[in-house]
């Protein structure tokens, strides 16, 4: 595909200082765009994209004196993702259920879906209009699953789970996997049944890998709008609001409340049965074990506000030289109570 320069910025709503008539063939990143491609720079890559390869670079407001031709916008990551499925050719599939697919019986298909082959449909499910279930996945009995939601090769839907308008679940994700409830006695662990479900609400994304563990009794809820990283593991019983961003390598344990827009960096861990409030975010391997206020920025294990671990962990650095000098006064000091 080929734009020019001022196409893309009428596509985006952006102002251009330089040649407006640059013919652009694709778009990188800073480091691997070349002479007939566009890249965006935000700080602390703006003097890094000052000598860069790229026929034009797309930049925020309020940069001044740039050397390239320029493509000013307002945001100019969003504005760069809109560009990216611009220029990416969207996959094209035959509609319909493919021949190779297993439908159960009394199943309800919308309109324009895409079943692909060896995609099992389980007894009783509903799949809304536009759904497109990619090779090898299954979904359960009674499952619902909501318009214009993709669901990709072998990820797992299990039996009585609702998955929402415009969802995505990436590979190998588990939605509905047993919660991970026994009794114990006499040593032996007696499995406690898992019957409730998950559900989905609209617009979430579900990272490959994921396992999202139905409720014992109830629902295991992901609000509206929250997103998944793969590798993540969700207890059964959670409650996660909408607008939440959960990444990488995060295990949330059982029967937690997530308010709304909380971001977990990778490798947050929880106990189970807190609550979090909303509009927070945890640091990379943050160890949650207590309830949580509103609108805390928080790291380290266990959790505490991020500027004290980060002096924390700039004290830390000292303890070598503060244990040699210990030593030595405690030398001193032996020292003076024998004289």
């Amino acid at each position: 595909m080929k734009k020019t320069l001022q196409e893309i910025a009428a596509f985006v709503g952006g102002r251009i200082v330089g040649d407006a008539s640059l013919e652009i063939h694709g778009l990188d990143n800073i480091d691997g765009a070349g002479p007939q491609e566009l890249t965006f720079a935000v700080e602390p890559h703006i003097d890094e994209a000052r000598g860069c390869k790229a026929a034009a670079v797309m930049l925020p407001e309020g940069i001044e004196d740039f050397p390239k031709t320029a493509l000013y916008v307002e945001e100019p990551r969003a504005a760069f993702a809109k560009l990216l499925e611009f220029f990416t050719p969207k996959l094209e599939f035959p509609q319909g259920v493919s021949d190779k697919a297993h439908i159960g019986k009394d199943v309800k298909l919308g309109e324009n879906v895409t079943i692909m082959p060896f995609a099992v449909v389980d007894d009783h499910s509903v799949i809304g209009s536009n759904v497109t279930l990619y090779p090898h996945t299954y979904i359960g009995q009674y499952v619902e699953v909501g318009d214009d939601t993709v669901i990709y090769s072998n990820a797992t839907v299990r039996e009585h789970c609702r998955v929402g308008k415009r969802c995505v679940i990436h590979s190998s994700a588990v939605i509905g996997s047993d919660g991970f409830g026994f009794t114990t006695k006499d040593g032996v662990h007696t499995k406690v049944p898992q019957v409730g479900n998950v559900v989905l609400e609209d617009d979430v994304e579900i990272g490959a890998h994921d396992g999202i563990d139905r409720a014992a009794m109830g629902s295991t809820v992901i609000g509206h709008g929250t997103k998944i990283d793969n590798l993540v593991h969700i207890g059964h019983n959670c409650k996660i609001g909408p607008n939440c961003l959960i990444v990488a390598q995060t295990g949330i344990s059982g029967s937690t409340i997530v308010d709304h827009n909380v971001t977990f960096g990778g490798q947050v861990g929880t106990v189970g049965h807190i609550h979090i409030g909303a509009n927070s975010v945890y640091a990379a391997r943050s160890g949650i074990i207590g309830d949580m206020p509103e609108g805390v920025f928080c790291a380290g294990f266990p959790v505490q506000p991020h500027t004290d671990w980060l002096r924390m962990q700039a004290a830390m650095k000292h303890l070598p030289e503060m244990s040699k000098k210990l030593k030595r006064l405690e030398k001193k000091l032996a020292q003076y109570e024998k004289e």
